[in-house]
């Protein structure tokens, strides 16, 4: 499952270094594009960081492990809108930087990012459908992989109905 990340990571150092680094910076000057951007990026980082504290929280992580480390399947909080949070970090992260640099370098990179960081989501199901059984089954039927959209409707609806 990691093998991906060591694709996509660096790719996405190279976006974040042309970006904020080499002055591909709003170079088609669409101030509206850029500041969504921004906006954008604000939520990547909720999405980043959140799942950080929740997998401590809730996901029963052994004393010393990691946060990955979870050994009860989270399903609330933000895992109750996406399911793979930090990946979906990734991708906005990635649309992001395109939208403030408005560069075609930075654009084609994020071109190639987002499909394997989509790949990696795909993968990690599947690790997580090996972990936890019929109850991922069931999380997977119930909460969008990446589509936070989606998730928050689904979210608000269960509110209204239950």
């Amino acid at each position: 499952m990691k093998i991906l990340s060591w694709i996509w990571s660096p790719i996405l150092v190279a976006q974040i270094i042309l970006v904020l680094f080499m002055g591909r910076y709003n170079v088609a000057e669409l101030d509206a594009v850029m500041w969504t951007g921004w906006a954008i990026w604000a939520i990547s980082v909720l999405f980043g960081f959140m799942p950080i504290f929740q997998f401590r929280k809730k996901g029963e992580v052994p004393r010393g492990k990691s946060y990955v480390h979870t050994t009860r399947l989270v399903v609330t909080g933000l895992y109750a809108i996406v399911r793979h949070p930090q990946y979906t970090a990734g991708v906005l992260f990635s649309i992001a930087l395109i939208l403030i640099s408005q560069d075609l370098l930075v654009l084609l990179l994020g071109i190639v990012i987002i499909p394997i960081l989509y790949a990696d989501m795909v993968m990690a199901d599947r690790h997580e459908l090996a972990k936890f059984g019929d109850a991922y089954r069931h999380y997977m039927e119930q909460v969008p992989r990446a589509n936070f959209i989606l998730g928050i409707i689904r979210r608000l609806k269960s509110r209204t109905v239950s």
